[in-house]
């Protein structure tokens, strides 16, 4: 069964980019993919994303910045942060800031899905969010 909802992945990463997209069509979902939060901010998917997947550190802007960019801009786009260095202090603000999950590189399968639904469904619950 096919989900037309998209979820849209900005992550500099090429072969965890490839591999996350491959993983969230796997779970249903209608995936875009961009190397850049400019290419992003750029791409006419932006007005459609139903859940933005990011990488936390990225070159020019960060996941953290992309996300505070969309929120001043006026688009409440569910997201979800993903990082291969977590810091604690990071994912404390991001999480106060607004942020769905913030997830550790490489992210359990279970784990991304459960995020993915609370993002797409607000008030649901997140057990483990970190």
């Amino acid at each position: 069964m096919s989900n037309r909802t998209l979820i849209s992945i900005v992550d500099d990463d090429e072969p965890y980019r490839d591999s996350m997209r491959k993983l969230i069509m796997l779970l249903g979902y209608t995936v875009e993919a961009f190397e850049s939060a400019a290419d992003f901010l750029r791409s006419r998917h932006l007005p459609d994303t139903a859940c933005l997947v990011a990488d936390v550190h990225m070159p020019g802007m960060t996941g953290v910045e992309l996300h505070k960019y969309l929120v001043d801009a006026g688009y409440a786009i569910p997201t979800i942060l993903v990082t291969a260095y977590p810091d604690e202090v990071v994912r404390d603000r991001a999480l106060k800031d607004g942020i769905v999950c913030y997830l550790s590189k490489p992210v359990d399968d279970d784990h991304l899905e459960r995020c993915l639904r609370s993002a797409l469904r607000p008030g649901t619950p997140i057990e483990g969010n970190s």
